[in-house]
């Protein structure tokens, strides 16, 4: 029997260590458009909080007041109903435009591309090319190497902690959040989400890139459910492009070795911010950025070959299909897809017009069910809050209906009134009183309608609630 053998363990890595992606610069009609979509949307990120609308900020999320500022309108929490139109708006135009054009929002509108092409940018401009930032990445550490990374990381946390600030800004009055940031006077709830905020861009922007977009975002893991064969999406023509040459094999005309139009340069790997070969077919971690097209199409037009070795293209156009772009469009998802967002959004805007300017709430005085004024007459008193949810001051009067004979008042018995002012995005706290004479029609108790209605602007609105008045029984 033979003598067992000695077995010496091995470790084995499960995990492969990422290494950091330097994406090589390019030009060409694709980058001059992710380049325009980055400068318009943080253009407005950080210039929106800054916009004044008459008196107040444009753009202001006021939590505490409850109320939500866009502009010209004034969103309360009882406008929930608008957010959740919202999000349904957002949900389908990620299927639409996922159905049309693959992951194109992750390529030149999503937040984390938007700011890490801000980032390697600024990384650029201090470290230089793709070659150089990988020579100073492996060189030693020197004086010029620490100077530039102190500049590199204070660009970074310097613009990080602008991204904070702003964000805080749509939440909180802008001029008044930045002073009291730099006078070190800013209280500790609003410091924490600009740190935060800050933290989480340098990290994500700064750090983490592409590997956001590879293992954190959920998108990527559930988008193929929105492709299908008709999608467009960023191709590699394998027919053409196959077998790669370069070099010395590619320039000898005397071999008999077919050649594809690649040149095996490598530009496509180079420049991708996920470092991914697109000549390895469609791969969850390409977001449709389109740099690898318009790196391939340079390199084509320097070799005297047609540009369009990679390009936009479907599945089906591979397969040899020759349907035509309006067909693309045309077929049934994205019919389907187009429908419902249409209908939505017209429905969001149609509910906008039709929104009220105001709002009113009311609850009887619980400690009587009704009083004798000193004429004799009945009263019943309630207690009103109008929200004025438009951009303008406004006067309101009261009515009752349901009640013949009745006649309805603002405030208590010594403050009467015919109307009440409540200013612009605020709510008034009133009462109202309703008298009806004894010698009147009524029942004991019975169902009324008091219609409230404003009395400035060319087109006031009026609202009807409902509420119950109670009277003695009748004298004999």
């Amino acid at each position: 029997m033979s003598s067992p053998i000695n077995k010496i363990p091995v470790e084995v890595s499960l995990y492969e260590k990422s290494e950091k992606v330097y994406p090589r610069e390019t030009a060409g009609r694709f980058q001059s458009l992710r380049s325009v979509s980055m400068y318009v949307l943080l253009g407005l990120y950080y210039f929106l909080p800054w916009v004044s609308w008459g008196e107040r900020q444009a753009v202001l999320f006021d939590l505490p007041a409850r109320k939500f500022h866009i502009f010209f309108l004034t969103f309360w929490p009882q406008d929930f109903f608008f957010l959740t139109l919202l999000l349904i708006l957002a949900g389908l135009s990620l299927f639409f435009f996922t159905a049309i054009a693959g992951r194109v929002w992750c390529g030149f509108a999503c937040p984390q591309t938007v700011w890490t092409e801000a980032f390697v940018r600024m990384e650029r401009w201090v470290e230089g090319s793709r070659a150089k930032q990988m020579k100073l990445s492996a060189a030693p550490w020197t004086f010029d190497k620490l100077v530039k990374r102190i500049t590199k990381q204070v660009l970074w946390i310097s613009f990080a902690l602008f991204t904070g600030l702003t964000f805080v800004g749509y939440f909180q009055p802008v001029k008044e959040l930045f002073p009291a940031f730099f006078s070190l006077d800013l209280g500790g709830w609003a410091l924490f989400w600009v740190v935060f905020y800050g933290f989480a861009t340098y990290g994500n922007a700064g750090f983490m890139r592409e590997q956001v977009c590879k293992y954190m975002c959920p998108y990527a893991r559930f988008q193929s459910a929105m492709f299908d064969k008709d999608t467009l999406i960023v191709a590699y023509d394998t027919q053409r492009g196959e077998p790669r040459s370069r070099g010395k094999r590619r320039n000898d005309n005397d071999s008999d070795a077919a050649k594809g139009d690649c040149v095996d340069c490598g530009i496509c790997v180079q420049v991708c911010p996920t470092g991914i070969d697109i000549r390895e077919g469609l791969q969850y971690e390409c977001i449709a950025c389109a740099a690898c097209i318009d790196g391939c199409d340079i390199v084509m037009e320097r070799v005297g070959l047609p540009t369009g070795l990679i390009k936009y293209s479907t599945q089906a156009q591979d397969l040899g299909s020759d349907q035509s772009l309006k067909q693309t469009l045309l077929r049934p998802r994205v019919l389907i897809y187009g429908t419902l967002l249409s209908m939505v959004f017209i429905g969001f805007i149609a509910a906008l017009a039709m929104r009220s300017g105001f709002q009113v709430d009311i609850l009887r005085d619980r400690n009587a069910l009704y009083r004798w004024s000193k004429s004799n007459d009945i009263e019943n008193s309630y207690q009103v809050r109008v929200m004025n949810k438009g951009q303008l001051d406004q006067r309101y009067s009261v009515t009752v209906l349901g009640l013949e004979g009745a006649s309805a008042k603002w405030g208590k018995p010594s403050e009467v009134g015919h109307s009440r002012v409540v200013k612009a995005g605020d709510i008034g706290e009133f009462n109202v009183i309703i008298t009806l004479a004894e010698t009147a029609n009524y029942k004991r108790s019975q169902d009324i309608e008091m219609r409230f209605s404003e009395t400035i602007g060319s087109s006031p609105n009026s609202i009807v609630e409902e509420s119950r008045f109670w009277a003695p029984a009748k004298r004999n």
